[in-house]
C-alpha cells in the first residue's frame, strides 16, 4: 500500500466517527449547560469536571489501545467471554484507575479551592460524586469500548483510528450525563 492509500483508509474510517465526536461533544456541553443549579449548590463541582472527563479519556483510551494492540498480536480474541483472563484484567485494571483518580481529583479539588480562596463543598459530597460518578461512567464506557474495538476489528476495521474517537465522545457524553446524576443522587441523599 502507498501512503496516499494508508492516509485515504484512515479518513475513511474515522471521518464518520469524528462526525459523530463533534456531536457528542455538542450533547455534552448542552448537558453541563442544563447543570447551572447543581454546579451553584455543590461548590467546586465544576472544578471536577475537566479532570473527571480527563481521565476518562486517558483511562478508557488507554483500554482501547490496550485491546487493540493485544488484537493485533493475537493475544485476545475478538470475542465476550467471561473466561478470557487478559480481557478482565485489562478491564478491572481501567475500572480501579477510572474509580480511584475521579477520588483523588475530588480530594485534591478542596485544599486547591482553599488555597484560591474559593468555597468548598464537603469533602464527602464531591467524593461521593465524584466515586459514584466515576464507576457508572467506568462500566458504561467499558462496554462501549470493548464493543466497538472488537466490532471494529472483527469487521476488517483497525481498532486503533476507532478507539480515540470513540472513547473521547463517549467519555464526554457519559461523563457529563453520570457527573449530573451522581451529583442529584448525593444532593438527594444530604449531601451539600
Amino acid at each position: 500500500m502507498t501512503v496516499r492509500e494508508v492516509a485515504a483508509e484512515a479518513y475513511r474510517e474515522t471521518l464518520p466517527v469524528l462526525a459523530v465526536s463533534a456531536v457528542g461533544g455538542l450533547f455534552a456541553g448542552l448537558v453541563l449547560g442544563g447543570m447551572e443549579a447543581e454546579l451553584e449548590r455543590v461548590a467546586g463541582l465544576l472544578v471536577i469536571v475537566p479532570a473527571l472527563l480527563a481521565t476518562r479519556g486517558n483511562v478508557y483510551g488507554s483500554l482501547g489501545a490496550r485491546l487493540g494492540s493485544a488484537l493485533h498480536q493475537g493475544l485476545v480474541e475478538p470475542a465476550f467471554t467471561a473466561g478470557n483472563d487478559r480481557l478482565n484484567a485489562a478491564i478491572a485494571a481501567a475500572l480501579a484507575n477510572g474509580v480511584l483518580v475521579s477520588g483523588y481529583a475530588a480530594v485534591l479539588a478542596i485544599p486547591v479551592l482553599w488555597l484560591l480562596g474559593r468555597p468548598a463543598a464537603g469533602v464527602w459530597t464531591l467524593l461521593g460524586i465524584a466515586l459514584l460518578a466515576g464507576f457508572v461512567s467506568g462500566l458504561l464506557l467499558t462496554v462501549a469500548v470493548v464493543s466497538v474495538v472488537f466490532v471494529g476489528y472483527r469487521r476488517g476495521l483497525n481498532p486503533d483510528t476507532l478507539a480515540g474517537p470513540v472513547v473521547t465522545t463517549t467519555g464526554d457524553v457519559v461523563g457529563i450525563a453520570t457527573l449530573l446524576a451522581a451529583t442529584r443522587v448525593v444532593l438527594a441523599l444530604g449531601g451539600g
